[in-house]
């Protein structure tokens, strides 16, 4: 269901729709329609019993019109060329609605991580990028951490680019550790981001995040750290779900408490009362937060989500199908374009940084963060009041006029 929900028709039918309340034109459009590049690798790697196994791995460049393309590295099973493209495309309309000069990329391996010894693990991550090592670079294609990779994994990158290139640039890679150019905050970026923007949307609808029920879809670094920011903000996180399970308090969980349970047992399942992750997109909240995968609400189970607001805290987490019926419902859907804008703005901070080869204090790049996604929820906001658009409508616009502007500068070339 999920998978195929994730395709270009899709996307490409939610930005027509965007397009009259733009100045955009069709032929403009068709820029947008076709990547730049994909490639597909054979990975061979020596497995730890003596055996060799090969991967298949993927890079999706979708566009450069802004600047140098951008995007994740995820380890996934059943990862394939056509995820990585819609996703590459996404994170170009994501860096654009954020006004950051920037592509966007997709890329991984089909795999599942956690099958794999450490020692297998670090073979295969340089194997992929000395494939990829005359494609990607600081000024060419960044690659960043995604699901099912981590800044380990993106150390083992940055070394194996920095080896076969036969120089230190440290730009190439971003959401690596702090001693090797990584950057304060980019771990917590996106669900402290996505915290903001709930909270600036519902003030815009004449809503509270204080005291309102929230359930969190995907209970990792990402939707830890919202759940965490919308608590600080003084609304009640009922319900939490991973991978195993879930957890509910309907008079909120402590959220410390839940940390402990899960750093012993690995899951947040066995915390508070048990319930499924079905169970809690079906819940009677007041924010739903998704960040667990692309898909999470499809056309199979968009009618049993009762929640007045859904946040996609992950890309595509609602798929167009789906979003039609919760409009139908009544629910506000706040578009991952805006909702997980802070991890790009905070990949972006770090690359400028490594760049400069000059690094802010955390204070510092948790100020800009924010700045930087208010700046990007407040203009959709503004779009959408004055054009009397949806959310996703208005970031897409907003999106393409930027990609408009930029392709019509450059030209066609030649």
């Amino acid at each position: 269901m999920r998978s195929s929900g994730l395709n270009w028709q899709g996307l490409m039918e939610q930005l027509e729709q965007a397009l009259p309340h733009t100045g955009v034109s069709e032929q403009s459009l068709m820029y947008f329609k076709y990547p730049k590049r994909s490639v597909t690798l054979s990975l061979p790697v020596r497995m730890d019993d003596g055996r060799v196994q090969v991967f298949k791995g993927y890079r999706s460049v979708h566009s450069i019109g802004l600047g140098p393309s951008m995007g994740g590295v995820r380890f996934k099973p059943g990862l394939n060329t056509h995820e990585c493209e819609v996703l590459a495309a996404i994170m170009t309309l994501k860096h654009a609605v954020a006004d950051l000069p920037l592509g966007g990329a997709k890329g991984g391996i089909d795999v599942d991580p956690t099958t794999l010894s450490a020692a297998e693990l670090q073979r295969l991550t340089r194997r992929y990028t000395s494939e990829l090592v005359e494609l990607i670079g600081p000024r060419e294609d960044i690659v960043a951490p995604d699901i099912g990779t981590d800044e380990q994994i993106m150390a083992w990158m940055l070394d194996t680019y920095n080896e076969n290139r036969g120089s230190t640039s440290s730009g190439v890679v971003v959401g690596k550790p702090i001693p090797l150019g990584g950057s304060y905050g980019s771990k917590d970026a996106r669900g402290h981001g996505a915290a903001v923007v709930a909270a600036r949307v519902l003030e815009e609808r004449g809503d509270s995040v204080r005291n309102a029920s929230v359930a969190i879809f995907g209970y990792g670094d990402a939707g830890r750290r919202c759940a965490e920011g919308l608590q600080e903000r003084g609304a009640r996180i009922v319900a939490v779900s991973d991978s195993v399970g879930g957890a509910y308090d309907s008079g909120g969980l402590d959220l410390h408490a839940l940390g402990e349970h899960r750093a012993l047992t690995g899951s947040v399942d066995g915390h508070a009362t048990a319930l499924t992750p079905g169970d809690l997109l079906a819940l009677d909240v007041d924010l739903l937060v998704l960040s667990s995968d692309f898909g999470s609400i499809h056309a199979g189970n968009a009618s049993d989500v009762r929640a007045h607001y859904v946040l996609e805290a992950i890309n595509r987490a609602v798929l167009p199908d789906a979003e039609r019926t919760l409009k139908l419902q009544g629910s506000v859907v706040i578009p991952d374009l805006i909702a997980s804008v802070g991890g790009v703005i905070a990949n972006y901070l770090e690359w400028v940084q490594d760049a400069s080869n000059f690094f802010w204090l955390e204070s510092e790049i948790v100020a800009a963060v924010d700045a930087r996604v208010l700046v990007a929820v407040n203009a959709v906001l503004h779009f959408a009041r004055e054009r009397r658009t949806d959310l996703r409508t208005a970031a897409y616009a907003l999106a393409l006029e930027k990609l408009h502007d930029a392709s019509t500068m450059r030209g066609v070339y030649p």
